[in-house]
């Protein structure tokens, strides 16, 4: 192969990405993974209490303790979907403090909206349709950022690592709660059978969309595992980076500090 061959070849190879197990246009994920969560959004808060049996929940409440959150501050609930972590921020940040709720797809912004305002959640929210990769955020704005199983359907999750670092202020912390890798051999075998067989299943019979949970179990597998991750989120600058696998490593909160 000539070099510029082999030029072309590298340059094709950037300009892909995985959407799933398929490999498609980097271009082209964005609008895919928004039709995901566009069919999903009216349904998506009772699939996952069904998906992880209400455990979800308690993962959430694990990650609002980790975040080490005081009245006052400002919190990034990234990716937030409908609202569950920033109702949580929202109750411990007080009037003083402020959260914002950003995602990109105005669907799941939509009924996240809806769902804190029917809880009488209004004064120290606000909402944001924002792309993880280029955060439209002054540099060193928030104390604290989450994003909750997010990370693994954001195209470049280089660049919104380093986006998230950026806005962060310094001493603040990140916190990344997202599917990982169990950690033991038969729960894998498990969790595989769970993914393929049954997830699939029940997205076809609440949300008549078994596609979008055939995506969202194969995402699951392509995303970095725990180590791949801590190891981007020091590349991306952050500081003091750990992980803490929660029910066997089928989920893993990941943390880091900006100093």
């Amino acid at each position: 192969m000539t070099e510029q061959h082999q030029d072309a070849a590298s340059t094709a190879e950037q300009n892909t990405t995985h959407f799933g197990f398929k490999t498609v246009a980097a271009q082209e994920k964005v609008s895919m993974v928004a039709n995901v969560f566009h069919s999903v959004a009216a349904k998506y808060d009772v699939m996952n209490d069904l998906m992880s049996l209400g455990i979800h929940r308690l993962w959430k409440r694990f990650t609002i303790d980790c975040s080490g959150v005081r009245p006052g501050q400002k919190v990034l609930d990234l990716a937030g979907g409908t609202g569950d972590l920033t109702a949580l921020f929202s109750k411990r940040v007080g009037p003083t403090g402020q959260v914002i709720l950003a995602d990109i797809n105005e669907s799941m912004l939509n009924v996240g909206k809806d769902k804190l305002r029917d809880l009488g959640l209004v004064n120290n929210i606000s909402y944001v349709q924002a792309n993880a990769e280029a955060l439209p955020f002054a540099d060193n704005s928030f104390d604290i950022i989450t994003i909750a199983f997010g990370l693994r359907n954001v195209t470049n999750k280089d660049a919104a690592l380093r986006s998230m670092f950026r806005v962060l202020k310094p001493g603040g912390r990140l916190l990344v709660l997202e599917f990982s890798k169990p950690t033991e051999a038969w729960l894998s075998k498990v969790y595989d059978l769970y993914s393929f067989k049954l997830l699939p299943a029940m997205g076809q019979l609440v949300a008549n969309d078994r596609e979008s949970y055939q995506y969202l179990a194969e995402s699951i597998r392509m995303h970095p595992d725990q180590d791949t991750l801590k190891q981007m989120m020091d590349d991306a600058g952050f500081s003091q980076t750990s992980y803490h696998n929660l029910t066997g490593g089928i989920v893993a909160l990941h943390r880091g500090y900006k100093f």
